[in-house]
């Protein structure tokens, strides 16, 4: 219990406020920052618990900033020193939950309503367009980081060469034709389902 009270919440909650300002492509764009902070510095969770909590929200229906919420469980747990602890270790990981939820969410909602009330009024000046081009490049780049974080926590980047050439063909057809994202995520699925990646 004396660790728990000791426990830097407030640094959780603060990492995570600074954290929503920099979502700009969402809250799965700062996974490699979330990662250097919880996992490699102050080594609140581990690299498995931070990889798993990405892969099971991703794979629930909803938003993906779920996830968010689920690392910040896993650090709540893990500040109580495990769920072996009961009723304790489980109000630890709600508490750690609750705050990098609100955390990640209030900021950018408050910044995203203003901004895009201004931009909305302001949609024709030269500037509001560059703007938004300019960002497209640095959306794209924070989610490769972010699947490079992923990829590299799991040991894929040393994965056969079918995976990466089935990577590189549905980035094309994504880029190159219309065909709906779930045909492509179902094909992967079969694909490793049977074994070929």
């Amino acid at each position: 219990m004396n660790t728990l009270l000791n426990f830097d919440w407030l640094g959780l909650l603060g990492h995570f406020l600074l954290l929503s300002l920099l979502a700009i492509g969402g809250a799965l764009s700062t996974a490699p920052e979330m990662h250097r902070r919880l996992v490699e510095q102050a080594q609140w969770l581990s690299d498995g618990d931070f990889s798993a909590s990405i892969a099971l929200a991703q794979a629930a229906p909803g938003p993906n900033v779920l996830f968010v919420a689920l690392v910040g469980w896993h650090v709540g747990l893990n500040a109580a020193g495990g769920d072996l602890n009961g009723t304790v270790a489980w109000l630890s990981a709600l508490l750690g939950s609750v705050l990098a939820t609100l955390g990640i969410l209030l900021p950018s909602c408050c910044l995203t309503f203003f901004a895009a009330r201004w931009g909305h009024h302001n949609r024709d000046r030269r500037a509001v367009r560059a703007f938004k081009q300019g960002m497209a490049p640095v959306v794209v780049a924070l989610l490769v980081a972010t699947g490079w974080i992923i990829s590299a926590g799991h040991g894929k980047l040393d994965s056969p060469w079918r995976l990466w050439l089935m990577t590189c063909l549905v980035m094309l057809l994504v880029w190159r034709t219309s065909i709906h994202l779930l045909w492509l995520l179902g094909l992967g699925a079969l694909a490793g389902a049977m074994g070929w990646v």
